[in-house]
């Protein structure tokens, strides 16, 4: 055992990193909700609106991660692993900055239509989304909440899986139907993001479960 973890024993740790993991979770949360509003529109205008508020929301987010890190570099001891507490923040926030390449994206590119599976891998963000901040939340007394963490992340893997299967098909299905190759290519790589973004949210939650190990 290191000397940092023989010290957590007897020292009081630092829970004023918790509201912050909360704070981000929320932030997060918020951001999926945008994007699927952004994904069930058909209008232009509505596009560059909803950007501009998860571009705010990306904002802010860069705010909490800046926080978090100057709050870990003047804290002895810290609630979890240094490194890890880093990962979760820094995951987080990859997830929050593809949602805002995603929205960035339908607004440069303006696709002449936008393909049903976005709306719908949309909705898997939120619920994922949902299931991360339920884990940040349990985190606070992780011990007590083990199996509602578990449960959570099981979910979001569960939605990982299902995101990639809609992702093959879409993919499929474009390349066999899109003539226009403009179209196709724009709509490739949106459907590449939205994948991406699934897989950047079960990281958050394979960085929980490795911190509940830890903690056990």
């Amino acid at each position: 055992m290191n000397i940092d973890k023989f010290l957590k024993f007897f020292v009081p740790k630092d829970h004023s990193f918790y509201p912050l993991f909360e704070e981000d979770a929320r932030n997060l949360a918020k951001a999926a909700d945008l994007l699927k509003e952004l994904l069930s529109s058909t209008d232009i205008e509505d596009h560059e609106r909803i950007y501009q508020q998860i571009k705010e929301v990306e904002h802010i987010g860069d705010q909490i991660t800046d926080t978090t890190y100057k709050q870990l570099n003047k804290s002895f001891i810290t609630p979890f692993d240094r490194e890890d507490i880093h990962e979760l923040i820094a995951n987080i926030d990859n997830v929050v900055d593809s949602i805002n390449g995603i929205g960035r994206r339908i607004c440069l590119y303006k696709p002449k239509h936008l393909m049903p599976v976005y709306k719908e891998m949309a909705e898997m963000i939120v619920e994922a989304a949902k299931e991360i901040t339920i884990c940040i939340h349990c985190l606070n007394d992780a011990a007590a909440n083990k199996k509602e963490i578990t449960e959570a992340c099981d979910k979001v893997k569960d939605i990982e899986h299902k995101a990639d299967d809609y992702y093959f098909v879409a993919v499929a299905e474009l390349f066999e139907k899109e003539q226009d190759a403009a179209e196709l290519l724009k709509n490739n790589k949106i459907l590449e993001i939205l994948e991406r973004c699934v897989d950047e949210e079960e990281d958050v939650t394979d960085t929980i479960k490795s911190i509940l190990i830890k903690m056990a």
